[in-house]
């Protein structure tokens, strides 16, 4: 017989919360979603897509919860009862997903997806600096050049470029979390995975001397 409802194994919830969508704002104002439980997805960057089942660069800002001990399983997953513990208040790619039938979730893939300006309030003082680091350590500006990197003409350039920005992404880092006092989870929500930690990418080796990053290609 073909499967009909939710079995409870929790794979879906094994592989990573959800992307935040529009109508998921009320758990915002009621307080079930907190920023300390969101993880930034910003435009370019490797991510899972679970409908494609690939990974690809995102194509726009996403917003995602977060996940617990190292690893992308929802931070709201519960192994012991093997149960979502806001399961009443959950958001709306969990009610919709059905591992049987995708169609759901699929029709509202990348649709009205929320953004992290979308949950700011308007006088946060972390806009102009999350606007500062979008402008200089973009994803975009990151694969444009490793487009690059395999021309050995253009490859010392390259990864001197990479270099900077990735420096740059750590100095905005350290700056947001000296000035506001964040939490490691705020800093993921605000700014992101760090460049460093993000880049995955074949024939380069990211490693620290002191407080400088050092990028050098291993091809």
């Amino acid at each position: 017989m073909k499967q009909q409802k939710c079995k409870r194994c929790g794979t879906c919830c094994k592989k990573g919360g959800p992307i935040l969508h529009s109508e998921d704002l009320p758990l915002f104002h009621e307080k079930i979603l907190s920023l300390e439980r969101l993880v930034t997805i910003r435009k370019g960057e490797l991510s899972f897509n679970p409908i494609k089942n690939i990974v690809e660069p995102a194509g726009q800002e996403l917003i995602k919860i977060a996940g617990k001990n190292g690893s992308w399983e929802c931070v709201f997953y519960d192994d012991v009862q093997s149960a979502c513990t806001i399961h009443k208040n959950r958001p709306i790619e969990c009610r919709l997903l059905q591992c049987w039938d995708t169609e759901a979730i699929k029709n509202i893939s990348g649709k009205n997806c929320l953004n992290r300006f979308d949950l700011l309030k308007i006088d946060d003082k972390l806009k102009e600096l999350i606007t500062l680091h979008e402008q200089n350590c973009s994803w975009d500006k990151v694969n444009s050049l490793l487009v690059h990197l395999s021309d050995q003409a253009q490859q010392a350039d390259v990864i001197k470029k990479l270099t900077d920005i990735m420096q740059e992404d750590l100095i905005i880092r350290d700056k947001a979390v000296s000035q506001f006092r964040l939490t490691l989870q705020q800093e993921l929500f605000y700014l992101g995975r760090p460049l460093f930690q993000a880049l995955q990418y074949p024939g380069l080796k990211v490693s620290f001397e002191g407080n400088s990053l050092r990028l050098t290609a291993t091809q």
